[in-house]
């Protein structure tokens, strides 16, 4: 069995990884009912014995002593990493496996990447280092950052770098959340298209997360909770109500369910990892099969059902169904309407009671409503684990290589532009040591070339595919 690494960066890189951890234990205990620290377990938990002194070694079989989870936070504000020091998941993480400062990076890209990303070079390396030396066979890095902050996208790239240096041979996965237009972080837009720069190069997948989408979908469940549509009452303990036990109101920062939308995403994609299931992908499979061409790697991502886990008493979605929704605008976690854009390939990630007939029916179905390269029709990858999510019969998570990710990069760089234009804000930017105003003209230049490469492949859309003309032979 392999094993994974996560890497949490910044104030939102370890939100979501507290939830996906937080799920992940909820998971595998209604699983795991014996208490056995077995393969599924061993894919992101260690297992320590901590009766000996200092650092106890691994217990590799047998009954769980104490789980620590496979897990790097780093945070140059310590806040919310002292938050999770203090909650319900203080003992999964290793006190030796954080890296905290307190004075934060002032949401500037070139303080995340420049000054602490120098700072705290070796620590960083060290630490994964110690991370990887404790797994057997590692397969990949998972990398959790924000886009629009100092921290998440300058330290959180920095570290994507180190990666690609100290690990060439490991898969680096990359869970960023981009800023909505009406971010409360003016600088967002710089300090994105710089990240943007090094996601380009170093990453060997990114999972792109628009927190207007997020924000979108909270609205949904609980207008559809609020009018009686899901058909009974919330949960006491849900992450989309207050510890009261009352529904928030969606106006209060409603970043748990947010990040526990987020945190689904990590779980369902990381299942076949730690589940049998009769037809598993393996993480690099998701890789060689979606990316045909090194920078186009992001993956637009979909969920059903949305509220995963049972935060909702809600009955699952007929099969059929489940399938369609993951097609549709509503479930995706970009804004984005994958159907009337060009697909480059699929990745169907099903859990539960589904059988490969079932997967193959639906595609069949799906597949005359949906736009393939020419080259690649039958650009289709699935996999089936046999364990449901938490409260559910069955679950799909759709991975798309399509080019509907090109309007949130437009828009990305049309923001950059209104204040590159006006160079306003850059002298913060250019007093950090090693911090050029020709980092941001490479930054943008990169990004202009990848919508371009999406370009030139959405010029190749339109009409049925036509066979190429045979050579003719004279009779």
């Amino acid at each position: 069995m392999t094993q994974s690494v996560v890497v949490q960066v910044g104030q939102c890189g370890n939100q979501v990884g507290c939830r996906f951890w937080d799920l992940a234990l909820r998971e595998h205990a209604a699983v795991n009912k014996k208490g056995i620290y077995d393969e599924a377990l061993s894919s992101f938990f260690r297992n320590v014995d901590t009766r000996s002194a200092g650092d106890g070694p691994d217990i590799d079989k047998g009954k769980i002593c104490s789980l620590k989870a496979r897990a790097l936070l780093i945070d140059m504000e310590e806040g919310v990493v002292n938050e999770i020091l203090q909650g319900p998941l203080r003992d999964v993480f290793d006190s030796k496996q954080l890296i905290t400062d307190v004075s934060g990076s002032g949401n500037n890209w070139a303080v995340g990447h420049k000054v602490y990303g120098c700072q705290y070079r070796e620590n960083i390396v060290e630490k994964l280092r110690k991370t990887a030396e404790h797994c057997d066979c590692l397969q990949c890095f998972f990398i959790i950052h924000s886009m629009g902050g100092g921290t998440g996208s300058g330290l959180g790239t920095f570290v994507l770098n180190l990666l690609e240096d100290e690990f060439p041979e490991v898969y680096r996965f990359v869970t960023a959340v981009y800023p909505s237009g009406e971010d409360d972080v003016i600088t967002s837009p710089y300090n994105s298209v710089l990240a943007m720069k090094e996601l380009n190069e170093h990453a060997d997948c990114v999972l792109p997360i628009e927190n207007e989408s997020l924000f979108d979908i909270v609205n949904k469940i609980h207008q559809m909770m609020n009018s009686g549509k899901l058909g009974s009452t919330v949960k006491p303990n849900s992450l989309v109500t207050s510890s009261a036990g009352i529904t928030k109101a969606i106006q209060e920062k409603p970043f748990d369910a947010m990040n526990n939308i987020v945190a689904n995403l990590l779980l369902n994609l990381t299942s076949s990892a730690r589940f049998e299931g009769s037809l598993n992908m393996d993480l690099n499979e998701i890789s060689m099969n979606l990316v045909p061409f090194p920078r186009l790697h992001y993956l637009v991502s979909s969920l059903t059902p949305l509220y995963t886990l049972a935060d909702v008493n809600v009955p699952s979605r007929r099969l059929d169904q489940m399938f369609s929704d993951a097609f549709s605008r509503d479930h995706q976690l970009i804004q984005a309407d994958p159907k009337h854009s060009l697909y480059l390939a699929c990745a169907l990630l099903v859990r539960g009671n589904v059988q490969v007939s079932d997967l193959r029916r639906n595609i069949e179905r799906l597949k005359p409503s949906l736009h393939f390269v020419s080259w690649n029709q039958e650009g289709w990858k699935t996999g089936l684990c046999s364990v449901p999510p938490v409260g559910h019969s069955h679950s799909l998570l759709a991975l798309a290589n399509n080019t509907c990710v090109k309007p949130t990069f437009m828009e990305l760089r049309d923001r950059f532009m209104r204040l590159y234009k006006k160079k306003a804000h850059l002298h913060h930017y250019l007093q950090v040591d090693g911090m050029e105003q020709s980092c941001f003209s490479e930054a943008v230049l990169s990004l202009s070339d990848l919508i371009e490469e999406y370009n030139e492949l959405d010029a190749t859309k339109g009409g049925p595919r036509a066979d190429p003309s045979r050579l003719k032979i004279a009779v």
